[in-house]
């Protein structure tokens, strides 16, 4: 068996799962989420626990048992703790606004970058140059930092745009520096 797929998942205090027509929903404090297992995967509830099982040892059914017990796992703990992605934006004059439901950047454009938040995303920015993401759905929240990120990534000399916080971003040695030595 798949040593992740095998492992049973612990149901925490205060959190509904309920299987129903290969569907596995989860709700908790933070909200509710619901995942579609593929029809080779069947869960179960038992004694507190979901168990997910598979229908034969073929190597494709061993990849599906354990990423699908892994995103069961990450819906469980978005429902009850939720997930946060930190970026920082570095550069002269770059600075972020979160407003009701858009991201506003100036980011050396001749014009402010806005971003649409998508629904179920929060954004905060305590600070000009610094972007915190929160969510209950640990995918949505990771896509959503990659298109920000995206907008202007971090580059190798100067070391401006957004990155997250705590990535080094090594830096190149520029073109007249290189010719002196």
């Amino acid at each position: 068996m798949s040593r992740i797929g095998k492992k049973p998942l612990k149901i925490p205090q205060g959190v509904k799962v309920e299987v129903k027509d290969g569907v596995v929903s989860v709700e908790g404090p933070k909200g509710k989420l619901a995942r579609l297992l593929p029809f080779r995967i069947t869960a179960q509830i038992e004694n507190g626990c979901l168990i997910l099982k598979r229908a034969s040892d073929l190597k494709q059914d061993k990849a599906l048992h354990g990423l699908f017990r892994a995103l069961i796992n990450n819906m469980l703990v978005g429902v009850t703790e939720g997930y946060t992605k930190e970026m920082e934006i570095i550069g002269v004059g770059f600075k972020s606004q979160a407003q009701a439901n858009k991201l506003t950047m100036q980011l050396g454009f001749s014009h402010p970058v806005n971003f649409i938040i998508p629904e179920g995303i929060k954004i905060e920015t305590p600070k000009p140059n610094q972007i915190v993401i929160r969510g209950i759905d640990k995918e949505k929240v990771g896509e959503v930092a990659a298109e920000i990120r995206a907008v202007y990534p971090p580059e190798p000399y100067k070391g401006k745009g957004i990155r997250f916080a705590g990535e080094y971003v090594k830096k190149k040695v520029g073109k007249a520096q290189a010719a002196t030595k």
